[in-house]
């Protein structure tokens, strides 16, 4: 590969959330070691949908995920597949649902919670289902333990293309919404445990990415069209840069185009399926 490079999605938090209540982020942004631009997500902007187009390049009605209960195999090329086509390595530390849709479907508790497989396209995984999730109890694991794994991927296996997901965020949002309190420490905490973990994967060699899938709104809502549910950050930490259209203020990154900008990054090649532009220089 021509490059590492770990993405980082951080479920359901919307722009504003990120810009003002994660200090670390911003300040690696203040001291030019990140650079910080809008990201919109797909219609609708609900996590299934768009976890398949963050990985596919295309919109929900390509690839056929049209909401959390609509699972299957993903038709379309994929970062893992293309990676794993190109003989590199991936890994991922993620909900279930990444592996139902890149790896195989159904999920098997037991077969596919953790599994290394030689042909990929997942080569190492990482898996958590929250199931029994409900409004009072959230199921998630600690997104400590989720950095610490993906670093043991990075550390044992020499990943070059990694993917954390962690529900921690949206699943406070859909419990409490997102402008309170609690709201507010959850971010600060989610913010002070990615810390401790982006100095040492820049220090492997890792450019990352971190951002969200979606938005959410103040009630706990996202799925449709709306600045709150659609919009979030997207911090960028590597060598190249942002193109100088998409670091203006103002500027949006299309879901879409995750895909296709991770991939030549890479040193991959993007398959025809992926329209949208890379938005690095």
């Amino acid at each position: 590969m021509k490059n590492k490079l770990l993405l980082i999605v951080l479920d359901g938090v919307p722009w504003r959330n990120f810009r003002r209540l994660f200090g670390n982020l911003e300040g690696w942004v203040d001291s030019g070691e990140a650079q910080v631009t809008r990201h919109r997500a797909c219609l609708p902007s609900v996590s299934g949908p768009c976890y398949a187009t963050i990985h596919t390049g295309v919109e929900p009605q390509i690839h056929g995920i049209f909401s959390n209960e609509v699972r299957f195999r993903v038709a379309q090329p994929d970062i893992f597949s293309e990676v794993a086509k190109a003989g590199g390595k991936s890994g991922a530390v993620t909900h279930s649902y990444w592996s139902e849709f890149f790896n195989r479907h159904p999920f098997d508790y037991v077969r596919d919670i953790e599994y290394d497989e030689a042909e990929g396209p997942i080569h190492h995984g990482r898996f958590h289902t929250m199931t029994g999730y409900n409004h009072d109890n959230q199921m998630t694991p600690c997104d400590a333990d989720l950095f610490a794994t993906l670093t043991m991927l990075c550390l044992r296996h020499g990943i070059d293309y990694g993917i954390l997901h962690t529900c921690t965020l949206d699943s406070m949002g859909h419990r409490f919404g997102h402008d309170n309190t609690p709201m507010d420490h959850a971010c600060c905490a989610m913010d002070a445990m990615l810390a401790a973990f982006l100095p040492k994967w820049r220090e492997m060699g890792y450019e990352v990415i971190v951002t969200a899938d979606h938005g959410q709104t103040d009630r706990g809502h996202h799925g449709g069209r709306e600045d709150l549910q659609q919009e979030t950050a997207l911090y960028w930490f590597g060598k190249a840069k942002l193109k100088k259209e998409l670091a203006a203020s103002g500027s949006v990154i299309d879901q879409r185009q995750l895909a296709p900008t991770i991939l030549k990054h890479l040193g991959v090649a993007i398959p025809s399926t992926m329209k949208a532009k890379p938005f690095l220089a």
